[in-house]
């Protein structure tokens, strides 16, 4: 992959005609594909940063959201309020980061899975972001009407994809959660909240020697810590009981 587009990769995953821009805008719909490498001072390292976002209308929806790089849902740094809908839902920072991109239009849908994370290219001078596309699928279907009837299945489906002879194109392993996640952003009418970036809930009891909440614990030590992080918040709390 050329260093050009590997720019286009991490600006976007999918890329859409005239008519599919215009129509988001229309209807107000507003996904934000693209990711950021930021330098976190105190850790001393690179991390990638993401905003979930997006939503949908009856007859459209785009929706953006991130995984680690297994396809398992990260600790979400911070949430966005707004007065809109189908907008920013909240922020991601990870090591590596997963973007999982999607398109409904009516009951077709286009999948867009890539992985991020910082490489050297040369000592001494900032790392550049490294894309690599997992997936890519198109003309993908389900039957459901996820925004209407059948919203009850929302988050529990995700479209099929078929190659041009009719075999079912297999999802990279790990991310079958992740695409179900965003399927449901895709139907999720004046989505306001998000849907697969995760919040861990913070301890309820005393001081601890570590003062931080969990979200800065993952934006910190990053999301492979987080885990041990919350561990010793509650270890901590249990022997000051």
């Amino acid at each position: 992959m050329t260093m050009e587009s590997e720019r286009q990769l991490n600006r976007w995953g999918l890329t859409f005609p005239q008519a599919v821009i215009d129509r988001l805008r229309k209807v107000g719909i507003y996904g934000q594909p693209q990711l950021s490498l930021e330098h976190q001072g105190r850790a001393k390292r690179y991390v990638v940063r993401g905003v979930e976002s997006g939503g949908a209308t009856a007859d459209v929806g785009y929706y953006v959201s991130f995984a680690d790089e297994n396809g398992e849902a990260l600790p979400w740094l911070q949430t966005l309020d707004s007065l809109a809908v189908n907008g920013q839902h909240a922020v991601v920072i990870a090591p590596v980061v997963t973007r999982i991109e999607m398109l409904r239009i009516a009951r077709t849908y286009e999948l867009c899975i890539t992985r991020h994370r910082p490489v050297v290219v040369e000592i001494g001078r900032r790392p550049k972001l490294r894309a690599e596309e997992l997936f890519r699928g198109v003309q993908g279907y389900l039957a459901l009407e996820l925004w209407g009837k059948d919203k009850d299945l929302s988050g529990c489906v995700r479209p099929q994809f078929f190659t041009r002879s009719g075999e079912e194109i297999e999802l990279p392993t790990g991310f079958a959660d992740a695409v179900k996640a965003v399927t449901s952003g895709v139907a999720c009418v004046n989505c306001s909240h998000p849907h697969y970036a995760r919040l861990v809930a913070p301890p309820s009891v005393g001081e601890t020697e570590d003062s931080r909440s969990p979200q800065e614990i993952a934006a910190h030590d990053g999301p492979t810590e987080v885990a041990e992080g919350v561990d010793r918040v509650l270890m901590d709390v249990a022997s000051a009981v």
